[in-house]
């Protein structure tokens, strides 16, 4: 009787050690997948992060936006003031308004170098004593305000310049022209980026530098600290 009983006690041991084993496995198993999961879904955080970081600074120039091109404004620097400056931004497409827009509210910086000179960007363009435009200047700081009236409207690097009345494109800045050894350059967040200058989209802390001057110049591009506010 005695051995009867040892036999099915070792059994009933025997079968619960292989049904903890089988739970074991199965544990196993299932952080195995949920690790891979885990790793998939990192991997897939990471390459669209680089997508988004790679896009931003080699595709800086928006594919698809108007380039507003400044009829006026090919003189020699510095350049001044327009004397009607909301004519001047409604024709670059803009809205003009006796109070600022709510819906959308953010800022870019601009540097203009010429021949490793910085030059002033002036404030108040668009700007009128009795309304402004939604893309505007308030100083001689180089800092570009958006306070649109709509959401979901993008901007140009271009229609800052046909509302102050200066021409823009690849070929030259004002009257500073492409040729020979002087050429233009753009810089977006620090890298440089290619085609037309004044199809580069506007978009929050985006500081831009254009720089003119000897093509074998060495280039030391000004840096902007946006404020928390900004």
């Amino acid at each position: 009787m005695a051995s009867k009983k040892n036999q099915k006690r070792q059994a009933r041991e025997q079968l619960a050690a292989q049904l903890a084993e089988r739970a074991r496995k199965r544990r196993r198993a299932r952080v195995a997948l949920f690790g891979a999961a885990g790793l998939v879904v990192v991997l897939l955080v990471a390459v669209v992060t680089w997508a988004t970081v790679f896009r931003d600074d080699e595709a800086a120039v928006a594919d698809g936006l108007p380039t507003p091109m400044a009829s006026v404004g090919t003189g020699q620097p510095p350049w001044p003031l327009p004397p009607d400056p909301l004519s001047a931004a409604r024709a670059a497409g803009l809205d003009v308004s006796e109070m600022e827009g709510l819906a959308k509210h953010f800022h870019a910086h601009l540097d203009i170098l010429v021949d490793g000179e910085p030059l002033q960007v002036p404030g108040n363009i668009g700007v009128s004593s009795t309304a402004m435009s939604e893309l505007h200047t308030h100083d001689a700081g180089g800092l570009i305000h958006i306070e649109a009236p709509t959401v979901g409207k993008r901007y140009i690097l271009g229609q800052l310049f046909r509302t102050w009345e200066v021409r823009l494109d690849d070929g030259g800045i004002g009257g500073l022209e492409v040729s020979g050894d002087k050429t233009l350059r753009a810089y977006v967040n620090g890298k440089q980026v290619k085609g037309n200058p004044a199809a580069i989209e506007l978009k929050p802390r985006r500081q831009i530098v254009l720089v003119y001057g000897a093509a074998d110049a060495e280039v030391r591009l000004p840096t902007y600290t946006f404020a928390p506010d900004e």
